[in-house]
């Protein structure tokens, strides 16, 4: 019985368990009728193409909406890849993979299907950073397109942000669009933000909206790149009864 022992152990040893397998496969073989290795292996080689196919599809689909998004947008754009974003900065920078080889430089405008994404702050020859309009730093003077009135756009880390407008009353209601203004010296003015969810104009010290971004930030894949250069020289209304320095501008 020893020897037995002894002799298994070591056969076990020298073939890294295999037996083991070879026994397991041979008493389960009748649990999977009509079914051999090489039928499986190939079984699993058509579900990877097939997910394979669905992937290529999706990609496809979003290609096509890029396309059509860049069709009726300003010409001259970069089309970029989003190929970095950090799990705990999610919604607040990406990373493109275009840099100063294609013409980038910090201050370019990125934005997306749906309207704005944010502004490059950062270059490297292949890729470029992006500062996102959800970055609670980020700010963007904007307007109501109906009514035209003004305030500046601030990030919230999610797919809505906050306009605090500079009127006490301003006219406004749940569903207006929300564009970028002339105001902003760091953004070219009717770019698409997003449409407001709610309005509170008790808020102090300024009425305040919610606003539902238009460009799915949570799942952006693609962008397109614009040169812009940021104005020097604009007046920059202040919010009433906010700290001087508050100014309807993206900070980096």
């Amino acid at each position: 019985m020893v020897t037995l022992a002894i002799s298994s152990a070591w056969l076990l040893r020298a073939n890294d368990g295999a037996v083991l397998y070879e026994a397991y496969h041979w008493v389960t073989r009748p649990l999977q009728p009509g079914i051999s290795r090489e039928e499986q292996f190939e079984s699993s080689y058509i579900l990877e193409l097939q997910q394979r196919i669905v992937e290529l599809e999706y990609q496809n689909r979003t290609l096509q909406t890029l396309a059509a998004y860049e069709e009726t947008a300003a010409p001259g754009g970069t089309r970029a890849a989003v190929i970095g974003r950090a799990a705990d900065h999610w919604w607040q920078h990406a990373i493109l993979n275009r840099g100063s080889r294609s013409g980038v430089a910090v201050g370019h405008i990125v934005t997306g299907p749906g309207g704005l994404v944010g502004r490059v702050v950062a270059v490297s020859p292949s890729t470029a950073r992006v500062l996102l309009i959800s970055d609670p730093t980020s700010r963007v003077g904007a307007k109501v397109s109906r009514s035209r009135s003004m305030g500046v756009v601030r990030g919230q880390s999610n797919n809505r942000v906050v306009m605090e407008f500079f009127e006490k009353t301003p006219d406004v209601k749940a569903g207006d669009v929300i564009v970028t203004s002339s105001f902003s010296r760091l953004f070219p003015r009717d770019i698409p933000i997003g449409r407001i969810e709610s309005i509170d104009l008790t808020k102090s010290p300024a009425p305040e909206a919610v606003i539902q971004l238009s460009s799915p930030l949570a799942i952006l894949e693609w962008a397109t790149i614009y040169p812009f250069e940021p104005q020097e020289t604009v007046d920059l209304p202040v919010i009433p009864g906010a700290a001087p320095d508050i100014m309807p501008e993206d900070r980096p």
